[in-house]
């Protein structure tokens, strides 16, 4: 079965390392957007916080970013001021942010990408840090 799934990808975070992992476990070569080097255009990272029921300052991103220098944090700024601040720096675009048939959905914790993914697990998955998210018979660890 072929499934399409999209991850806007920054490899220098493990959060973002760990969502592709466990999308290629259940067997699925996504389609990788490093995001720091080609953003996705305005229309649309504006379509993908829509369709993942979020607002812009949800997928904001405040650690290790130029937030709080830009003024972020002042709850009176718009959406489009948001999205204006997150065009100028693609930094402050969360990640990993996951497109399947199944939804769009910003996968912190990474295990989240699970939620999104049509197809099972393949085998047992452990993060980076070593925890155990997916068991040998390929399910979900609580």
């Amino acid at each position: 079965m072929a499934v399409d799934v999209v991850i806007y990808h920054n490899p220098e975070c493990g959060t973002s390392r760990n969502a592709l992992a466990m999308i290629r476990n259940a067997g699925i070569e996504p389609h990788v957007v490093e995001y720091l080097k080609s953003p996705p255009s305005r229309a649309l990272l504006v379509q993908l916080i829509a369709r993942a029921d979020m607002t812009p300052r949800d997928l904001l991103r405040e650690k290790d970013t130029p937030y709080a220098q830009l003024g972020l944090g002042d709850t009176s700024l718009s959406d489009a001021a948001l999205v204006d601040a997150m065009m100028a720096h693609p930094i402050l675009i969360n990640r990993p942010l996951v497109v399947s048939p199944l939804g769009v959905k910003l996968c912190r914790p990474s295990e989240a990408v699970l939620d999104l993914l049509p197809v099972a697990q393949q085998g047992a998955f452990a993060k980076e840090d070593g925890e155990q998210v997916v068991d040998a018979a390929g399910q979900r660890v609580s």
